[in-house]
């Protein structure tokens, strides 16, 4: 038996489809653009997802690779908005997640419902769909005045699919219109957008069915009007991939942004430090998020303006020297986006501190790197503060290739962490599980979502850890004296 994943991300389409034991037989992606018409502006037009998952599943069945599917789990990029008409026709381009131009939406909803944090767990943000739906209906009012319904981008391929409104807990705990708690819209958060219950699709937990496939695109694609599972939203989705499924399991993403995502068995917030609190993809269970908006991108862009791009050049220089960096690297402050958490700051800035005529490009790329362990840090401790106590941590991303970056990861956590299998196969690895788990719901999913092999331990070395920890109290001296400017 086999299972499909979709991943609706920002740069493309990915499809997976895998076997029983979660091995990837075949896969197919297709490339989408984004459109930024003003300053602050992030678009895609829904049309072009059509496109693509009409492209990429077409080109799987044509191999053959479409015969043993059972059911289809999707996952995506969350917080968009999706703006459909009573004719089911989409109003205008979807505002994505990394749109910015609600924020006085953000501050007018906040001010007029102070409890929102309450009830969402998260500071309402221009990153989330309510806001750019409040924008819309201040600055487009007659596209506005169409709504019938609001729809995630996953959830609008799930239209497509199945004809039908649904969304599920992970992806609607992104919009902040979700009593995150009780996994149900809130009627206080929408009336913040002049919305209602009818303009939100029906909700389901991610391992649940919330429809089935279309007879024309069954025909067309050769299978069955097979279900289509509730999946997640691309974090969620990337954790179940990796075997986080469990209360104390946490995940480190490495990849152009950072994210730190943990599992609870109870609704644990922290808003006032930019932590976020979502609804996991399976039931009776949450995961809080910290999130870094430069991670591993910082090193490229010191690679671009250091060394050609090239990444490897850089940290090879690390890898062949033995001697210790620590003691006399200067300092960078990882904020070439700003910073979500713990500073909610769209404002600071990426900096080197501390350079002296003896500074080598070494001292700066082993800068760079502790720079972004030391944001993890940062929001480990938010974690920690909010009363998550984490059992395990693994760590996936492009940036996680390097040993040396995991190595000094751990060193600065305190914590042990582990490389694991599977990580670049990304969010459409755990959409395809979650479809499976659907077709076995008696199972436990642990069972039925192990943690990947371990490629490497890394276990924190204490002298190193004490010696690092007084590096980071400098670290979060010259980020305070950035945030008084």
């Amino acid at each position: 038996m086999h299972y499909i994943g979709i991943d609706i991300g920002t740069s493309g389409i990915k499809i997976v489809v895998c076997d029983s034991a979660g091995t990837v037989v075949d896969s197919e992606s297709h490339s989408l653009n984004v459109s930024s018409a003003h300053p602050k502006w992030s678009e895609q037009s829904p049309a072009d997802w059509r496109h693509a998952i009409d492209h990429t599943m077409s080109a799987l069945s044509l191999r053959g690779s479409l015969k043993k599917v059972k059911a289809i789990g999707l996952a995506g990029q969350m917080h968009g908005a999706v703006l459909i008409d009573t004719s089911g026709n989409v109003i205008r381009p979807a505002i994505l997640w990394n749109d910015g131009r609600s924020e006085k939406q953000c501050t007018d909803m906040m001010n007029e419902c102070p409890e929102a944090t309450v009830i969402t767990g998260n500071l309402i943000m221009p990153g989330f769909t309510s806001p750019k739906v409040r924008w819309v209906k201040e600055h487009e009012p007659s596209n506005f005045a169409k709504i019938d319904k609001v729809l995630l981008p996953k959830d609008y391929i799930r239209y497509l699919l199945t004809g039908q409104f649904v969304s599920e807990m992970s992806d609607a705990a992104g919009t902040c219109w979700l009593d995150t708690k009780n996994r149900d819209w809130s009627d206080e958060l929408l009336a913040l957008a002049d919305l209602k219950r009818k303009h939100m699709p029906s909700l389901v937990e991610g391992t649940e069915t919330s429809g089935s496939l279309k007879a024309d695109l069954a025909k067309k694609w050769g299978v069955d009007q097979i279900p289509i599972v509730g999946g997640a939203g691309d974090n969620a989705a990337g954790a179940i991939g990796s075997g986080v499924v469990d209360t104390g399991q946490a995940m480190i993403s490495l990849g152009t942004s950072g994210v730190i995502f943990a599992v609870t068995d109870k609704f644990i917030f922290n808003p006032n430090s930019a932590l976020h609190s979502f609804c996991h993809a399976i039931p009776n269970k949450w995961h809080v998020m910290s999130v870094h908006l430069s991670a591993a991108s910082c090193l490229q862009w010191f690679a671009n303006i250091s060394a050609n791009g090239d990444v490897a050049t850089l940290l090879n220089e690390l890898d062949e020297s033995p001697e210790d960096t620590t003691s006399h690297s200067c300092y960078f402050t990882p904020y070439l986006s700003g910073e979500r958490t713990p500073h909610n700051n769209p404002d600071l800035t990426g900096r080197f501190c501390n350079l002296t005529h003896s500074t080598t490009r070494k001292d700066m790329t082993y800068s760079v790197l502790e720079g972004v362990a030391f944001a993890f840090k940062d929001g480990l401790k938010v974690m920690q503060e909010a009363g998550v106590h984490l059992n395990s941590i693994s760590i996936i991303g492009g940036g996680a290739r390097s040993q040396f970056w995991r190595q000094l990861i751990s060193d600065v956590l305190g914590m042990p962490i582990t490389y694991r299998q599977g990580g670049e196969v990304g969010p459409a690895l755990g959409a395809a599980k979650l479809a499976k788990i659907n077709e076995f719901p008696s199972e436990d999913i642990s069972t039925l979502c192990p943690v990947p092999n371990a490629i490497e331990e890394h276990s924190p070395n204490p002298a190193r850890h004490k010696l690092l920890m007084s590096r980071y109290e400098a670290f979060t001296m010259f980020t305070n004296q950035q945030i008084k400017e």
